[in-house]
């Protein structure tokens, strides 16, 4: 599963969830807990239940798993709240439904505190607990994250004396030299439609500190570093990418056909890169006698800074265990408890590559899940532990990344405009007038802006 969110109607669903939620219910004192993931592949529903089955050998409660598709979840929880009930617990939920769910008041965030307090807030990564709270109130218990990264031909770097592309200007300056006949670049998401084309200019936004929106909560796109931003993705698109609307797919296709020096991608490619996943293998001249000839041969950076930044920016997400304001609360507790525990190895065993672990360890083995992170198998047709398919050095950069992650939106206290947005796309519609020739960066910066500032208003 490659989590691209495409969150929709889901802040208009959560609105009527939160009026029709007022005459819900309280969960009775059945044994039973019901609980949705948005982890809803076969394999890892697998994985999901033997984890649920264990826990109710071990302690007697019963759990009902319901696959959720993450585009169903807004009209799953509208429709759940009208009967009068919502599931006790949701797991894998991104920043923004989490916000946007609390902003509602469907969370149970007295449970969420406990919970993070029970198991000791010293063993998480404070950032994710950081990005998980509002206004000091624990919103969720994060789980774990994925992050973009920029996956480069390290071969071809060396071989030109090119610096990794830390910053705007190696990354400008290496797609301008690495561009030739055959090669492309760099590869860059330009689709209008797609939420990805919005995480990877997030991205490359954070690293030149521009921001969706302002400490006080108005909305920032116009800004000076943000122009900036729309120019610098456009020139990288435009000048050193492939032509066309450029996609999730088509992206990671270049770069695995050896056509392109760079991509901006998420983490979970890191096992398609590694030759591990039959539907998404690399077609490199070399890749056919040897499928991890490309991961061999390719550097990954996580974070990078722009001109106007105050320092390198990592864009990533975070997914998080909720507690809901209808659950039974101490069986939904004892669950969440679980699996950030007993279970949590086998929860983010599942894609390593994309689930680092937000809890580093117990007060008594501090590093207890980030040494199982590493000890990971990744892949999905052949499995692979992550320390031979990647250097130790990639691997730093990846479990590093969760420790600097940033979002557009979330620390203003914007989690329900962030959700809008990814459900309208005004910004990846912008980037692509700019892309294709429509409008120049700085109409782009404020088209971006008068859309996102119409969503504002609509959502008061």
């Amino acid at each position: 599963m490659r989590r691209f969110h495409r969150l929709g109607a889901l802040a208009v669903s959560l609105a009527l969830a939160a009026t029709l939620s007022s005459c819900s219910e309280p969960s009775d004192d059945e044994s039973t807990i019901t609980v949705w993931s948005l982890e809803n592949l076969t394999e890892r529903m697998a994985v999901t239940r033997k984890i649920a089955d264990r826990f109710t050998e071990e302690t007697g409660i019963e759990v009902k798993l319901v696959a959720v598709a993450e585009d169903d979840l807004g009209q799953m929880v509208m429709s759940a709240a009208a009967a009068g009930r919502l599931p006790d617990v949701i797991g894998a939920v991104p920043l923004a439904s989490v916000h946007q769910m609390a902003s509602n008041d469907l969370l149970d965030t007295r449970s969420a505190e406990q919970i993070v307090q029970g198991l000791d807030p010293d063993t998480f990564h404070q950032r994710a607990l950081g990005l998980t709270q509002e206004d000091g109130r624990q919103l969720a218990v994060p789980s774990s994250a994925w992050t973009q990264l920029i996956v480069y031909r390290k071969d071809l770097f060396e071989e030109a004396g090119l610096a990794a592309p830390t910053s705007y200007a190696r990354l400008e300056k290496a797609a301008r030299t690495l561009e030739g006949p055959g090669m492309n670049g760099i590869s860059l998401a330009t689709d209008p439609g797609d939420a990805f084309t919005q995480q990877s200019f997030e991205y490359l936004a954070l690293a030149n500190g521009c921001e969706l929106a302002t400490p006080s909560g108005e909305v920032a796109l116009d800004s000076p570093r943000c122009r900036r931003t729309f120019s610098f993705y456009g020139d990288l698109a435009t000048r050193y990418s492939a032509s066309g609307s450029q996609t999730v797919d088509s992206t990671r296709a270049t770069y695995f056909a050896g056509r392109s020096a760079m991509v901006v991608w998420s983490s979970f490619i890191l096992d398609e890169l590694a030759g591990l996943r039959d539907d998404a293998l690399p077609s490199c001249p070399r890749c056919g006698r040897h499928p991890q000839w490309l991961a061999d041969n390719s550097g990954v950076v996580n974070a990078v800074q722009g001109p106007g930044g105050d320092g390198p920016a990592q864009f990533g997400e975070l997914t998080s265990w909720t507690v809901t304001t209808t659950a039974d609360t101490r069986r939904s507790r004892a669950f969440v408890d679980y699996m950030l525990g007993e279970g949590y190895t086998d929860w983010f065993g599942m894609a390593p590559e994309g689930k680092f672990p937000a809890r580093k360890g117990t007060p008594e083995d501090p590093d207890r899940f980030q040494q199982a992170w590493e000890d990971s198998d990744i892949g999905v047709d052949t499995r692979m532990p992550l320390s031979e398919a990647f250097s130790a050095d990639i691997s730093d950069q990846l479990s590093a990344g969760i420790t600097r992650m940033d979002r557009w939106g979330i620390p203003q206290g914007q989690g329900r405009l962030v959700g809008a947005t990814l459900g309208e796309l005004p910004v990846p519609r912008a980037v692509n007038a700019h892309t294709s020739g429509q409008i120049a960066a700085a109409e782009a910066a404020g088209q971006a802006y008068e859309d996102v500032a119409a969503i504002q208003n609509s959502l008061q």
